[in-house]
């Protein structure tokens, strides 16, 4: 596989670690005032199948050689746009941004950035994230596995997640 490939994989692995860090920073926050975790159980499935997505991505492109499809560069822009839109999603979200879930009783949903228009945009962001990085490279059998996963473990997390935010608002 090309160079190209590792140094991106390398730099979204390097992102995700960043994220992390300030996942981490905005619990510690949260639960400063007030907040909790709900559903912390699925969480474990949302890390193993992100681990298993770099692993795969990894083991197809190179024991598979897969080669860029000659459209890559749609896909390529589609991944840029989910960039894009990430870095929106977590400015827009500041303290409330997490890899879990977390709410502060009585607080209202944010409905400023791309929130105005969907509740769940940065799921939108994982999920072309996810599609898009395999078919720039033309792993598709980890783009296929993969999204059928994340649709497995995002079903499940955002209606905990709505169930959480709803409870949360109604509480004083």
């Amino acid at each position: 596989m090309p160079t190209i490939f590792w140094i991106l994989w390398s730099l979204v692995i390097g992102q995700r670690m960043i994220e992390l860090a300030i996942a981490k920073r905005n619990g510690k926050r949260l639960l400063q005032m007030g907040g909790y975790e709900a559903g912390a159980g699925h969480y474990k499935y949302l890390v193993a199948l992100h681990v298993f997505f770099f692993a795969a991505l990894a083991v197809e492109t190179s024991l598979l050689h897969t080669e860029p499809p000659v459209w890559w560069p749609a896909a390529c822009l589609l991944f840029g746009a989910a960039q894009v839109l990430r870095i929106w999603c977590i400015s827009s979200l500041g303290v409330h941004w997490n890899t879990r879930i977390y709410v502060l009783p009585g607080m209202n949903r944010v409905r400023r950035g791309p929130y105005r228009w969907i509740s769940h945009p940065n799921y939108v962001v994982v999920s072309l994230e996810l599609l898009t990085l395999p078919l720039m490279f033309g792993a598709y059998m980890t783009a296929a596995v993969v999204t059928l996963g994340n649709i497995i473990v995002l079903r499940h997390r955002i209606s905990v997640e709505e169930a959480a935010l709803n409870a949360a608002s109604l509480q004083p």
